[in-house]
């Protein structure tokens, strides 16, 4: 009697065991399923995206230190297009490249000029959809944003970006977060030419940009404006004879390196 008893014991054992197994099993199951649902809809998923965390805040990419000479020239887009023929062929004629922050209020608005930037190989990143303040937004608003931003651009072009810049460049750690968890690269910049004020003029647009570039810096530009298309091809005369003007992700580094509190990306020692 004692043996049967205990032969039932083990039986049950095993079961528990064959169970708790399968329980296991399923739960694994049902949680990467949650996680491919995730990445197929775009949604709130930890990507391999560096986290730019420096001194207790969040801190997104502003310049790269480099010893190569390579710059990254910006422009925000959310106004009028009436000068994106004149950009585009004034980057031509100096074999420079060019990243394109846009909202997608705009690209809707001009999908010949984002077609025409794509054509000619400039990179786009996004600028919001209508240019609200991110800062305001909870992440999930703007996520759902910056979907709809891209969606515009993808539309139009077949490429999704990757790259994005808020609305006056205001961020907080929220906002760095929500773009660093979802696979994007929030991107500064170090050089303001200041182009879009009512006192801004060639002279000064030109001067601005020109003496406070460096190597790996990055340059805030805007399209739409009084005159940045006329001073740029001076400033492109000027840098090119030092700098190569490059996009934006040909200039950062994705991985192996490290940010310091003033955004500047440093690349890793090689073991």
């Amino acid at each position: 009697m004692w043996l049967v008893f205990a032969r039932i014991c083990v039986r049950a054992e095993k079961e528990a065991v064959f169970l708790h197994f399968y329980v296991i099993k399923l739960r694994y199951l049902i949680a990467m399923g949650v996680v491919i649902v995730c990445v197929i809809a775009g949604v709130c998923v930890d990507i391999a995206v560096p986290a730019f965390f420096v001194n207790g805040r969040e801190v997104p990419i502003y310049s790269v230190e480099r010893n190569d000479n390579k710059i990254a020239l910006t422009f925000d887009c959310a106004w009028n297009d009436d000068d994106i023929g004149e950009i585009l062929d004034a980057l031509d004629n100096c074999n420079a490249k060019a990243t394109f922050f846009m909202t997608g209020d705009w690209a809707k608005k001009y999908p010949e000029s984002v077609l025409e930037i794509h054509k000619r190989g400039h990179e786009i990143g996004t600028h919001s959809m209508s240019h609200d303040d991110y800062t305001t937004l909870t992440p999930r608003e703007i996520l759902l944003d910056m979907h709809e931003c891209e969606d515009v651009i993808h539309n139009i072009t077949t490429n999704r970006p990757r790259l994005i810049r808020a609305p006056s460049g205001a961020y907080n750690d929220e906002v760095i977060r929500t773009c660093e968890k979802n696979g994007r690269i929030y991107v500064q910049w170090s050089v303001d030419g200041i182009d879009y004020r009512e006192d801004a003029d060639e002279d000064s647009i030109y001067e601005r940009v020109v003496s406070k570039t460096g190597a790996g810096d990055i340059i805030l530009l805007h399209n739409g404006t009084a005159h940045t298309a006329s001073v740029l091809p001076k400033i492109l005369d000027t840098l090119t004879k030092k700098y190569e003007l490059v996009k934006v992700s040909s200039l950062i580094y994705l991985d192996d390196f490290t940010i310091d509190g003033n955004g500047r990306q440093h690349k890793k020692p090689s073991d």
